[in-house]
C-alpha cells in the first residue's frame, strides 16, 4: 500500500527525503521529532508512520504531546502500536494504546518532573515489550521501530524537559522542523548534547511545509481548546456503536444522558487527585460531574498507575456507597480498575448547554452519608 499522503496535505521533497533516509536505516528506528509548537510536528510524525508502515508491518508511537495527542484523549502519555497505513493525514485518529499514563492536564508546566517520569516509564514499557521480540521456531529476533512525538513548548522549563526526554530515550533520529521566526525555534546543531556519544545521533533539519507570500516558513494557529472539546467528544461517542445516529453535538449531547451507566462501588476504588489535594469533606463534590481516568493500581511506589480509559463521572449516591460511570471502556477490562484518577480534564462546556437537554452532570444532589 502507498504511503503517499491525501490531497490536502502538501509534503515537501525535504520532508519525503528525510523520512525516507530514515526508513532506509540498517537497523529499525527510533525517531524523535521537535520543534515549536504547530510546526508540523503532528502531520510530520503520521507521514513518517505511512513511510516506515511500507518496510515493516508495525510501528510503534510515543505520544508524548498531553495537550494534542495523536491517537488518545487529552492529558495522556501513551504507547501505541500502528499496524495500516492513514489514508488521510488531515484526520486524527482514536486508537487503543499499547500503555498509557494519565497525566491530568494539558500540560506538563504543573509538574514537569512528574511528566517526564511518565514519559521515561512508556519509553522502558516500549524497550522491554515492543523493540526486541520473539517469532517462530527459530525465535529469530525482530524489532519495532519507534516514531517519538514531541509538545511544541520548547522554551524555558519545556526545553529542559525536551532535552531530558532526548538524553534518556538517546534516538537513532532527531527530526528537528524549523520556522524562520528564528527566535521561536530550537538551537541549532544538536542541542541537547553534552559533547560525548555525538556519533550515536543523526540530527535532520527540516522546514516547516506551512508557508506565507513571501515563502516563508510559519506556525499555524489553532483554536487548542476547542481541538481538545472535540478529541473529549469524539472519544465518548465511542460509548455508542458506530452505526448510531449521532452526527452532532446536540444528538451526542441527548445520547449521553439517556446512557446507562456502569454502577461501581465506592468500597472498590481508590480516588486520587493528580496535581492537588483536595480534603476528605469535598471529595466527592469534586468527582461529581467529573471526566477520571480508569486507572489499574501498580505493585511497589515507583511503578505508575496503567490507565485504561476515561469515563464521566454522572453521578455519586454515597448512602448506596455508588459511583455511577459513562464510559467507552470495555467491560472486561473495567474490571481490572480499582483506581479513579482526577485532573484538569473537564467536560465540554457544549455538551452541558446544549438546549433542550437537561444534563445530568450539573446535578447538585450529591447524596451524603446521615
Amino acid at each position: 500500500m502507498a504511503s503517499s499522503p491525501s490531497p490536502e496535505i502538501y509534503i515537501p521533497e525535504q520532508w519525503s527525503d528525510a523520512a525516507n533516509s530514515i526508513k532506509s536505516a540498517s537497523t529499525p528506528p527510533i525517531t524523535l521529532i521537535c520543534g515549536p509548537k504547530n510546526c508540523g510536528k503532528t502531520t510530520f510524525s503520521r507521514y513518517l508512520l505511512n513511510v516506515l508502515l511500507t518496510r515493516y508491518k508495525r510501528v510503534a508511537y510515543l505520544d508524548t504531546d498531553v495537550g494534542q495527542p495523536e491517537f488518545t484523549p487529552p492529558a495522556f502519555v501513551s504507547l501505541t502500536i500502528v499496524h495500516k497505513i492513514t489514508p488521510d493525514l488531515t484526520v486524527p485518529y482514536l486508537k487503543t494504546p499499547e500503555r498509557s499514563l494519565f497525566f491530568g492536564d494539558v500540560s506538563s508546566k504543573r509538574d514537569p518532573l512528574t511528566y517526564l517520569n511518565y514519559v521515561c516509564s512508556i519509553y522502558d514499557y516500549y524497550q522491554k515489550e515492543c523493540h526486541t521480540f520473539y517469532k517462530g521456531a527459530k525465535s529469530s529476533r525482530i524489532q519495532m521501530p519507534l516514531v517519538v512525538n514531541t509538545p511544541g513548548w520548547v522554551k524555558g522549563v519545556g526545553y529542559d524537559v525536551l532535552v531530558g526526554m532526548l538524553k534518556y530515550i538517546c534516538p537513532t533520529h532527531i527530526v528537528k522542523i524549523d520556522i524562520s521566526t528564528e527566535n521561536k525555534n530550537l538551537p541549532v546543531g544538536k542541542f541537547w548534547s553534552d559533547g560525548e556519544h555525538d556519533g550515536t545521533n543523526i540530527l535532520i533539519e527540516i522546514n516547516s511545509a506551512r508557508h506565507d507570500s513571501l515563502n516563508r516558513s510559519v506556525l499555524v494557529q489553532k483554536d487548542a481548546s476547542l481541538l481538545r472539546d472535540l478529541r473529549i467528544m469524539a472519544y465518548f461517542r465511542r460509548c455508542f456503536p458506530s452505526d448510531s445516529n449521532i452526527s452532532t453535538i446536540k444528538e451526542l449531547a441527548h445520547s449521553l444522558t439517556s446512557h446507562c451507566p456502569y454502577q461501581v462501588p465506592i468500597a472498590s476504588l481508590k480516588i486520587q487527585h493528580v496535581h492537588r489535594e483536595v480534603p476528605s469533606s469535598e471529595i466527592f463534590y469534586s468527582l461529581n460531574a467529573s471526566i477520571v481516568g480508569l486507572a489499574v493500581e501498580s505493585e511497589g511506589p515507583e511503578n505508575s498507575p496503567w490507565c485504561l480509559g476515561l469515563g464521566i463521572v454522572r453521578g455519586i449516591d454515597t448512602v448506596k456507597g455508588m459511583l455511577y460511570v459513562i464510559t467507552p471502556v470495555p467491560v472486561d477490562s473495567l474490571k481490572k480498575v480499582n483506581l479513579l484518577l482526577q485532573g484538569y480534564i473537564q467536560i465540554p462546556t457544549c455538551l452541558l448547554q446544549v438546549q433542550g437537554c437537561i444534563s445530568p452532570y450539573m446535578s447538585a444532589n450529591v447524596l451524603t452519608a446521615s
